[in-house]
């Protein structure tokens, strides 16, 4: 296979301007003397003019200066052109400065036409525009300034498009990674480029496939050990339940069995956790009320609330009732329960945990409250990440899971999940859903 050679960006870059800095000076000035010297011409090649010099001459001769006057005047007239006749040794009021000037001027391309007659005398001639000479240095200027302005801006176009392009496909392919779409990779048309862009595509390519490989292996870990240690702590949870109605220590017992209840939640969480992540948003979905949801968690939760001290208010809006979402009842109830579990694990005895449940622009808001020490700001980013529990002071019982898990099923069905300070200085967390139908 013959190797291509590599050009870096850079000299790319570099090499473009240069060019097209030296194209634009190129082709302006090769435009201009074309133009100019297109313009000169047409005038010498005017059939008949020398002749018309010499029968304006004879007119001067003959009936004088004015007569002569007249008759260029009308003859020029005919063919678009000012005509002057003059006297080689003389400098010739009649003709306009600017013309003037550019009969002494040593730039023969600025000068007008001028054709040698008889006896000493020659004819000026330059076009008719505006009045007022021609050849006017601005206008060619201005055009040498507009066509270095479209090759500038050509050349830059292209530059901006090779290197923005690719680095736009690059972003959009991490953003479909980041959604879920961990298939995706930058395409191999931009990966093979010979320059730093394609080595930055080959590098991320590269690393995308190694941590979608690490993601795959840590899923697969967590669902077989979880699927390893349930018939271990299921046979364990039946000899604690035969040991306990012997005489053993009931308290000792009464440990070992809170104990294996723990293993056998968390590795129920880490399985459910794994399930949302391989389904996504392929599970199956029928209109449910989340306000039916929201009654079954409390009434889960009310034991657990009522030993711990807290009470728990549900505040409903008058248009909330009637609403429905699309999805599965069991994952929603399953999020909604680990957020009030959170919540209830946190919140102070004697104080309450709130929950707010309003409709909004197409969506369901249910705000979930505690009465806990809160979080400090720059962990609240964290708190949906599997096994996080940054702040020691809201170290609870939990392994970390409960809030992921309640991510991952609140994306699954299409809505948003936040958390943030509440008004007293706990820990809110904010889903949102969009509304299905409503009825209300």
């Amino acid at each position: 296979m013959k190797r291509r050679f590599n050009v870096p960006l850079f000299w790319r870059i570099f090499l473009s301007i240069w060019l097209a800095m030296a194209v634009t000076m190129l082709i302006s000035n090769l435009a201009t003397r074309a133009l100019m010297d297109r313009e000169r011409a047409s005038i010498e090649r005017q059939v008949g003019l020398r002749e018309l010099a010499l029968e304006a001459l004879a007119v001067r001769e003959a009936e004088g200066r004015g007569a002569a006057w007249r008759f260029l005047r009308g003859q020029g007239e005919h063919r678009e052109l000012h005509l002057i006749l003059v006297e080689n040794d003389k400098h010739d009021g009649r003709l306009p400065s600017s013309i003037r000037e550019r009969l002494q001027s040593g730039w023969y391309r600025q000068r007008p036409a001028v054709i040698d007659v008889a006896e000493g005398y020659r004819l000026v001639a330059w076009p008719r525009i505006d009045g007022d000479g021609w050849l006017d240095p601005r206008f060619f200027r201005v055009l040498e300034m507009a066509l270095a302005f479209v090759l500038i801006t050509l050349a830059c176009w292209w530059i901006a498009r090779l290197v923005s392009r690719p680095l736009k496909h690059m972003e959009t392919t991490a953003r479909e990674i980041a959604s879920g779409n961990t298939q995706l990779r930058v395409s191999d048309s931009i990966a093979g480029r010979r320059d730093e862009v394609g080595q930055l595509a080959a590098a991320f390519n590269a690393m995308t496939e190694q941590l979608c490989s690490l993601l795959d292996r840590q899923k697969h870990l967590l669902r077989d050990i979880s699927h390893d240690l349930r018939t271990p702590l299921t046979r364990q949870r039946i000899a604690i339940e035969l040991a306990s109605e012997s005489s053993i220590d009931e308290e000792l017992m009464a440990s070992i069995l809170r104990q294996n209840e723990r293993l056998e939640a968390m590795t129920s969480q880490i399985l459910t956790l794994y399930r949302v992540s391989e389904e996504g948003r392929d599970i199956p979905r029928e209109a449910i009320q989340p306000v039916a949801i929201i009654n079954n968690v409390l009434q889960d939760a009310a034991d657990y609330a009522e030993h711990r001290g807290v009470d728990c208010q549900l505040v409903i809006n008058p248009d909330c009732p009637g609403v429905s979402v699309l999805g599965d009842q069991g994952l929603l109830q399953r999020a909604f329960d680990n957020i009030v579990q959170n919540a209830l694990d946190h919140t102070r005895p004697r104080h309450a945990v709130r929950i707010r449940m309003n409709k909004q622009d197409g969506s369901l808001i249910i705000a979930v409250e505690d009465d806990g020490p809160g979080v400090p700001p720059e962990m609240l980013p964290h708190l949906f990440e599997p096994f996080y529990r940054g702040d020691k002071s809201r170290g609870g019982k939990g392994w970390g899971l409960g809030l992921a898990i309640a991510r991952d099923i609140v994306a699954t069905h299409d809505g948003e999940i936040r958390a943030d300070i509440g008004d007293s200085g706990g820990l809110r967390v904010t889903v949102n859903l969009p509304v299905f139908t409503d009825i209300g």
